[in-house]
Parts: structure tokens; sequence; C-alpha cells
């Protein structure tokens, strides 16, 4: 058999293997944190289909290299002492590559990007605003009526929320990694966050729910985090205006 029509093989083979192992990891095995947000569904499904394109192009080149540092080398008494002999291009395997790829990027610009984009956006409404005031190195949350708490984050389940995010130095980042959500923290201008909670509990239940600064901002970073409690929309309601009573 023609010794390149047998790399050939080796390549296919390893390739289709290593696709098949990379597809079974990312669609068969539920390797994400819970979602606790509409919006996490939009960013998992995104990071999943994504991953699905990027493993036979992983796999491909990974394939390519091993059979190439098993086939191609050439040495002498287990030293190297040259060069290996040159392989040409093989023009329609470029073009094949490069169109297939162009396509792959176009189609993931449209969806998950504009699209998805466009989902996590979604209306400019909500049920609920909270402004959210970031300083080193704790945050302030005012609810409706004024009413405030400090490192304490309370939101009703299913009613969209928008987050008025600001900072009173430098720049932080507003990240709750179970909404899949993240915004910067400007000093001297407000930015807006859209999110509806899904479910209930509350950092006891799940670690990601929580208000994390995501930009190193000195000394007491990886410290500046807030704890996220998800309520029904009637205790929540009944707990702020406790809160605002106290107030």
């Amino acid at each position: 058999m023609d010794r390149r029509l047998v790399d050939w093989i080796w390549f296919g083979t390893l390739w289709v293997l290593l696709t098949a192992v990379g597809e079974f990891l990312v669609l068969g095995l539920d390797l994400l944190p819970a979602r606790w947000s509409a919006e996490a569904d939009v960013v998992d499904d995104a990071y999943i289909l994504l991953m699905a394109l990027a493993v036979p192009i992983f796999a491909g080149v990974a394939a390519a290299l091993f059979v190439s540092l098993v086939r191609f080398r050439v040495q002498v008494d287990g030293i190297p002492t040259e060069d290996g002999p040159p392989v040409h291009t093989n023009r329609r395997v470029v073009r094949l590559w490069l169109a297939s790829t162009l396509m792959l990027a176009l189609m993931v610009t449209v969806n998950p990007g504009f699209i998805g984009l466009a989902e996590l956006r979604g209306e400019p409404s909500a049920d609920l605003v909270v402004e959210v005031q970031a300083q080193r190195w704790s945050w302030k949350v005012t609810y409706p009526d004024g009413a405030e708490t400090w490192n304490q984050l309370y939101l009703p389940a299913d009613q969209r929320v928008r987050f008025d995010i600001t900072s009173l130095d430098i720049l932080h980042s507003f990240w709750i990694p179970a909404f899949r959500v993240k915004l910067d923290a400007v000093p001297g201008r407000t930015t807006s966050l859209y999110v509806t909670p899904e479910g209930i509990g509350s950092f006891d239940d799940d670690f990601n729910l929580r208000v994390q600064c995501a930009e190193i901002c000195g000394l007491g970073h990886s410290n500046m985090a807030m704890p996220v409690t998800v309520l029904e929309a009637d205790e929540f309601d009944a707990w702020l205006n406790d809160l605002a009573e106290g107030a």
C-alpha cells in the first residue's frame, strides 16, 4: 500500500477517535455549574455550541501533529541528525481548510454572536431596578424606596431585574457566576445589566450565587464578594418592606 495513503489512514482514524471522545465530553457530560438565571441558559448553550464546533478542529490539528511526529522524524541512534524530507503543500487540503474555517467563522459570528447578544440583552424593561455601587472593597446595594444593604444582595425569582452599576473609586467588575453575567463598574459612569433569576436559593446552596469582583482592584480584591439570595416574589416583597421600614 502506498505510504502516503497509510499516513492519511492513520490521520483520519486518529482524527475520528479524538473527535468522538471530545464530542462525548462536551455533549454527553454535564460539566457546567448550575444555572440560576434565564441568561445562564443562553450563555451555556453558546459555550456548548462553540466547544462542539471547536472539537473537530482541535482533534484534526492534534492528529496531524501526532502523525507528523511519528512518521516524519529522521534519527540515527536516537539522535536527530538532519531535517526530514520536505513535504509539499497539498493545495486541495489548504483550500478545503480555508473554506471550512471561513464558513465556520461566519456562522459563529451570526449565532451565537449577534443572535446570542440579542437574546442576552432582551427588551430594555425591568420589574425591579437595583442600584449597585462598588468601592474598595465592598458593595452597596440600593433598592426601590431607598432601602439599602451592604455586601448582601436579595432578588426575587422569575422577575426581570435591571442593575444600575457604578463605582466610587476605581474600575471594578460586577460578576455573578451562577447567572453567567458580568459588567464593569466604572467610576463616574452608570452601566446597566439585565438578569432574570430562576429558582430559589442562596450562597449556602451554591457558592456561585455571589457577586464577585472580576477586575483586579488592589489588596482586598479577592475578598470583594457578596452572597446572593433569590426569594419567592412575595417573600422578597415582604423582606423589602421590612427593610424599608427599618431604614
